[in-house]
């Protein structure tokens, strides 16, 4: 069994041990992740796949009534996501699935549809704003990341055709987004004024303690392993490394480089945000720069990079370090 999220190919031990039929469809189904005890977690969705839900539910009831939006995910799965909508109005709630720490979990996202010519897309009260340049986004622009902007737009335009229309214009909303963006990180990497609208498959993964033993077991279970912390991490490490068991450790990079301590060959790989902080955890801040993105885009960047994998090196002389860009170039390797 595959999972279809992530490529990853459930070992067969597994799937015997879950005993509960629809639970393991829905691992089959990607809305599921099977874990080594046979135990199913269920996926969440992002705040992109909610936005989409609720501009999808705002623009198709300005012809018909809506209480769900066919949402296609970024990874390419059909989503069924509850939503409301009556008379151009929509909102959806965040489902977050069984990742229990999620700040986001619940919070109402909200859209209002007018009928128009073409499809446009407004964010106002609750959307994060970038305050100062960043590498990727210019100061002023709204948090809304490229996948989740293309999952939104597609949502929009699905739901024209449903409700017969050529365009419409919608205004994005999150009512509790200044509040609760205050308590995730945004300020620190220069967004105030509410959440991200963020996203690369359309799920949020169950990250929780039980997950995390079966990512150790994988790690520790295999010959040749790659430890990767995002999605971009793991779609290019699947290429650079393809003899490798490449494995979506997330945020929990301390267990897992533990965990591959025995392998033959052992290879971290991915952005440099995690995986710098791992290694060095004011990496940015002792510098003078608010993010490690800002850090490495600076001018200095590149070499302060291989210095500090020369010094990760130093400490961990069996793990093999990779960085790359979002663009899959590698920028940093120890070998």
């Amino acid at each position: 069994m595959i999972d279809p999220v992530t490529g990853f190919a459930y070992p067969e031990s597994w799937t015997e041990k879950c005993r509960d039929e629809k639970a393991l469809a829905a691992a089959k189904s990607g809305f599921g992740v099977l874990t080594s005890t046979g135990a199913v977690l269920r996926r969440g969705f992002t705040t992109g796949s909610t936005a989409a839900a609720a501009c999808y539910a705002a623009v198709a009831s300005l012809a018909f009534p809506v209480d769900s939006a066919p949402i296609l995910l970024p990874c390419g799965i059909l989503a069924e996501i509850p939503a409301v909508g009556k008379d151009g109005e929509g909102s959806a709630r965040k489902f977050s699935g069984d990742y229990p720490n999620d700040i986001t979990a619940g919070i109402l996202i909200c859209a209002k549809a007018s009928p128009a010519g073409e499809i446009s897309l407004e964010t106002g009260e609750g959307v994060g704003r970038f305050v100062r340049e960043t590498p990727r986004y210019q100061k002023g622009a709204a948090a809304v990341s490229p996948p989740a902007k293309k999952e939104i737009l597609d949502a929009i335009s699905s739901a024209c055709r449903a409700a017969g229309l050529p365009g419409a214009s919608v205004i994005l909303t999150i009512p509790d987004g200044r509040r609760i963006g205050a308590l995730t990180l945004n300020p620190k990497v220069g967004i105030e004024g509410g959440i991200s609208v963020v996203g690369t498959t359309g799920f949020v993964e169950p990250w929780d303690d039980h997950l995390s033993e079966t990512v150790s077991e994988r790690i520790a279970e295999a010959k040749n392993v790659v430890i990767t912390t995002g999605r971009i991490g793991l779609r290019y490490s699947r290429l650079l490394f393809p003899d490798h068991e490449v494995v979506l450790a997330g945020s929990k990079l301390a267990e897992s480089v533990k965990a591959a301590g025995n392998c033959e060959k052992a290879v971290i790989c991915g952005l440099p945000g995690l995986i710098l902080r791992f290694f060095h955890p004011e990496v940015a801040t002792s510098r003078g720069f608010p993010t490690v993105e800002e850090l490495i885009a600076g001018p200095d960047g590149i070499s302060v990079l291989a210095e500090e994998l020369d010094a990760a090196k130093q400490k961990y002389p069996w793990l093999r370090i990779v960085i790359m860009d979002r663009n899959g170039q590698v920028i940093g390797d120890t070998q």
